[in-house]
């Protein structure tokens, strides 16, 4: 204890030493500090502090100084700086080779991520997103909410009705967990994948302890002493990785032609699933297996998690849900008592108060809460603020979603219909630089488009079969006010204890065709 005292009061100084010799300046001037900075100490008491807390300090920041730029000081940390204006993102976003991942990202998340499109600049990240976009693709999805989702999604409800017959509890998150796993398994890599795997549990426990290192300045000291579980979680997710490697390469030399996945009875043919177009394009099979881990913690994390809050706002405003289930029954035959879920009805033109529904969710509890760049080169800031080269560079998706700059005095409510035209009712798009859940510029984020369908088609599919009500009783027929939940130290948002709820059946014969 005293030990650890010693060292932070040592650090401390030497950060005071640095601090007076930074040169951010915006038109000649310090910049502010934000509100709690302390003396010798910076901010460093808020980095300590659990992952949910410094999430509200930094909405508290926002609220105080708006879009001003503020300069951060953590002991043994370089020269930083906090962003709020969407003018200043735009700039950072659209200049890609300026504002790189650097080796302060790097250094702390490479045990995890390694090489993979995460992690990776220039010319590595480059050919790892060609490799996403060619798998991405729109035949490519139209696949996946066609074929893959109706299996998959069944499972799902089997789940759902065991728990409802038994009226027991079920966690919404592992639920959408092991849907986003299996789905993600099979159309990206060709293999049956399920949540509890080992890899799933490593993965989540790597992704608190890699977290866990932006925060803490004495990491390597914490992990010197009590980092060997972290050291077998990253040796499982890296077998995991090689083992897909593998696999694929098994297949590639035992068939020919296009990847075919049978999940219905007939052959839906996927022009490539994404680790064939990885090792198309990456000769070194050790930075496949890290793209493909990076690729696979995307695309089932964030979207399981973003399901998780969009269920959690759903359950506790009745309205907006009545609303969804109304919107597809509005575009379905409920004679047959059949949600219309194909391709083209989850599109947001088709859906566009379901996909009101996960923006806002999105907007309150963004998959990443967090961003963080590093600067190559000089550069100034449409503000006026100037960077030296190596000044790291922080958003918080989390901080301007409660923006009332941006988003109005109402920003802390849930309400949907913010992300509805009045007049015609469509989805309004908001630009990624207001709204940077999805990232921007030439890093925006490959599996949006995904993320979006599979939403779409996940939350009309269980609202039209099913009643969700918390353990207090809260429904989403029943007005109430939720405790509010918070997230698990990750690098994502994970929801802290998993979202328990208790599920009913609707009633088929009064349900269905009434409003």
């Amino acid at each position: 204890m005293y030990l650890l005292v010693a060292l932070l009061l040592l650090a401390a100084g030497l950060w005071a030493v640095q601090g007076q010799r930074s040169s951010i300046r915006r038109n000649g001037h310090r910049l502010p500090r934000p509100p709690g900075t302390l003396p010798l100490a910076g901010n460093a008491i808020w980095f300590l502090q659990p992952r949910h807390k410094l999430l509200s300090w930094f909405s508290e920041c926002e609220r105080k100084v708006g879009f001003s730029t503020f300069e951060i000081s953590v002991p043994s940390l370089p020269p930083g700086i906090v962003i709020n204006d969407p003018a200043n993102l735009e700039h950072l976003l659209k200049n890609n080779d300026i504002f790189i991942k650097g080796d302060f990202f790097k250094l702390r998340s490479r045990d995890l991520f390694g090489h993979g499109i995460i992690n990776a600049d220039g010319e590595l990240w480059r050919i790892q997103r060609k490799a996403g976009l060619r798998f991405f693709s729109n035949s490519q999805l139209k696949t996946l909410v066609d074929d893959v989702l109706p299996v998959f999604i069944k499972d799902t409800q089997k789940n759902l009705d065991a728990a409802a017959l038994a009226s027991t509890q079920i966690d919404l998150q592992k639920t959408f967990l092991e849907l986003t796993t299996r789905v993600m398994g099979k159309v990206a890599y060709d293999l049956d994948m399920t949540e509890s795997m080992p890899f799933s549990k490593a993965f989540d426990f790597a992704s608190g302890a890699i977290g866990d290192r932006f925060q803490n300045p004495f990491w390597k000291i914490k992990e010197f002493f009590f980092g060997n579980v972290l050291r077998k979680a990253v040796k499982e997710v890296k077998s995991f990785g090689a083992s897909i490697v593998s696999a694929a390469i098994q297949r590639r030399t035992d068939r020919q032609g296009p990847t075919k996945v049978s999940l219905t009875g007939k052959q839906s043919i996927l022009q490539a699933n994404l680790i064939d177009a990885l090792l198309d394009n990456i000769t070194d099979h050790h930075i496949v297996a890290d793209a493909a881990m990076n690729y696979l913690s995307a695309g089932r994390d964030t979207t399981a998690q973003s399901l998780t809050w969009t269920f959690y706002c759903l359950i506790h405003n009745p309205a907006a849900a009545h609303r969804v289930l109304s919107e597809v029954r509005e575009r379905s035959h409920c004679a047959n008592r059949e949600p219309d879920l194909s391709f083209a009805a989850v599109q947001p033109t088709s859906s566009p108060f379901t996909m009101a529904v996960f923006n806002e969710s999105l907007r309150l509890y963004p998959p990443v809460p967090i961003e963080l760049k590093e600067c190559t080169a000089e550069t100034v800031f449409p503000d006026g603020t100037f960077l030296p080269r190596g000044t790291v560079v922080m958003w918080a998706p989390w901080a301007m979603g409660r923006s009332k700059s941006i988003w109005g005095d109402d920003a802390d409510t849930f309400r949907p219909t913010r992300w509805l035209d009045i007049s015609s009712q469509q989805l309004i798009t908001k630009s990624a630089f207001e709204f940077p859940v999805f990232n921007g510029g030439p890093r925006a984020c490959l599996g949006r488009k995904m993320a979006e369908v599979l939403a779409a088609y996940v939350i009309g599919s269980l609202l039209w079969d099913y009643e969700f009500t918390d353990p207090d009783g809260t429904s989403v027929d029943n007005l109430g006010t939720p405790a509010e939940r918070r997230s698990q130290n990750s690098l994502t948002l994970p929801m802290e204890g998993g979202l328990p709820v208790r599920v009913r059946r609707r009633n088929l014969g009064q349900d269905y065709c009434t409003s």
